[in-house]
């Protein structure tokens, strides 16, 4: 039905949606090979869709109304005979119809009106699918076959993969022997384990293991990094800010485990198969979690939780993530440093 049709997919934002859309494209092009798939994302996050596996064409947009009005002009002419609205909100759904194509596709309960814009709706049935499924759940709408495991494909290019080799041996260790990736970083504060905790990690790994600690974030991570070397006795490597957002996949595809907040990141290590260990606080593990087997999840239970807010009203204020101790991180992760098994 569809092997030689241009299908436009919208899914500007965030970086751990971006990824948990990587599996559609997967599923679309093994079910219609011959199909073109133009992705529209948001300017910040295009140089990681363009390590995205099965996209013809990254279209990237700037998120004022202006713009969107001018990118969908701009759409129209490509003549779509499919687009597909991941993202869910006005912006989105207004795009969507502005292409032109015949056929708009998204979910039933998409919000700020969304829905209206589309000629097919996909129901939701339950609100803590995870982000993966419920975005599966749109290809196999399409007739897309479900796969027996959601595919991320990311390309490791040989070029990203020497640049990333080349940052590492300036700073004084190897992507070909075992690291531990930490993110301490993450959009809100209420996502954010403390740095005291991941201070304390990092001297108790030390204690146990010479495998490189590696700080991995954007230079908006720095300022933390700065206070994380004064709460620890321990060296660890600080490359936020030094690792391209296309060299990232690279750069967590060789370590052996991650240790994160609730990130995009995050998702990036999961879907190249590294176990991770998160911190979970506001947020859902059920709906946003690190995808697949093997990865571990820990958060305090609290009445409140998952309150999916960025500002915390309870009392003692984020206990749900200040519950979870140094210790129990480590005690979660050695057994998979030891294993150096991928997850599935």
């Amino acid at each position: 039905m569809l092997n030689n049709a241009r299908i436009l997919l919208i899914k500007p934002s965030s970086l751990g949606d971006i990824v948990h859309a990587l599996p559609v494209v997967s599923a679309i092009k093994a079910q219609w090979p011959g199909s073109h798939l133009t992705w529209v994302v948001k300017r910040q996050w295009a140089d990681l869709v363009e390590r995205a596996e099965g996209i013809d064409r990254v279209w990237p947009v700037d998120m004022t109304v202006g713009s969107w009005i001018r990118e969908g002009r701009a759409l129209r002419a490509q003549r779509f005979d499919l687009a597909i609205d991941l993202q869910g909100l006005f912006r989105s759904g207004v795009l969507t119809w502005l292409s032109g194509a015949p056929t708009r596709i998204g979910f039933a309960n998409g919000r700020e009106g969304s829905p209206w814009f589309y000629t097919r709706r996909v129901p939701v049935l339950s609100p803590d699918v995870h982000a993966v499924d419920r975005y599966l759940s749109v290809a196999a709408t399409l007739g897309a076959s479900p796969p027996d495991k959601p595919r991320f494909g990311f390309k490791l290019l040989e070029e990203d993969m020497a640049a990333v080799r080349e940052i590492a041996e300036r700073r004084g260790f190897s992507v070909d022997r075992p690291w531990i990736a930490m993110n301490i970083g993450a959009r809100w504060p209420t996502k954010r384990w403390p740095l005291e905790s991941f201070a304390a990690v990092v001297d108790q790994l030390c204690e146990a293991r010479r495998d490189p600690l590696v700080m991995i974030g954007g230079s908006e991570e720095r300022a933390d990094t700065k206070r994380l070397k004064v709460l620890t006795k321990s060296p660890f490597i600080d490359l936020c800010g030094e690792i391209p957002l296309k060299c990232l996949p690279a750069l967590l595809s060789t370590a052996t485990a991650m240790i994160t907040n609730d990130s995009g990141p995050m998702h990036i290590a999961a879907g190249l198969g590294v176990p991770v260990v998160a911190m979970f606080g506001p947020t859902s593990a059920a709906r946003t979690g690190p995808y697949g087997t093997g990865h571990h999840v820990l958060s305090g239970q609290v009445s409140c939780s998952p309150c999916f807010s960025r500002v915390c009203r309870h009392n003692p204020e984020m206990e749900c993530l200040h519950v979870v101790t140094p210790t129990q991180v480590v005690d979660v992760i050695r057994p998979l440093l030891t294993a150096h098994v991928p997850c599935r």
